[in-house]
């Protein structure tokens, strides 16, 4: 069975498709496989790209992530809806950050920093 395009998903078939890919993700990471984890964030930006083309209600659907089990999903969704909803973002991302658990936390700590020294502008 072919899978579908983005396109012809529903709102929430790309958030589900997103954690499915956040989740990959990390265990790609705890796996070593780096090429792996990078082929699955082009897989990420063209689902976030897809909510992104719908409007900000479509990329605010990535809300529910905040609450996932895994902490990557929790740290993607936060990234990518750092432009819809700033400060529920940032609030997401310094918990992460406060967790210590690694590598997420030190990508939420310097994502943090990024955003006080203005070297990173969400889009």
């Amino acid at each position: 069975m072919k899978k579908p395009k983005l396109a012809d998903m529903t709102v929430d078939q790309l958030v589900d498709r997103f954690a499915e890919i956040g989740m990959a993700q990390n265990d790609a990471l705890w796996d070593g496989k780096y090429a792996r984890f990078n082929r699955l964030y082009d897989q990420m930006d063209d689902v976030s790209q897809e909510l992104k083309r719908r409007g900000k209600e479509a990329r605010l659907a990535l809300l529910r992530l905040y609450n996932h089990r895994d902490i990557q999903v929790r740290l993607k969704a936060a990234v990518y809806t750092l432009a819809v909803a700033p400060d529920l973002a940032r609030h997401a991302l310094q918990v992460i950050a406060d967790s210590k658990f690694y590598p997420q936390a030190g990508d939420a700590g310097m994502l943090l920093d990024g955003l006080d020294d203005g070297s990173f502008k969400p889009e």
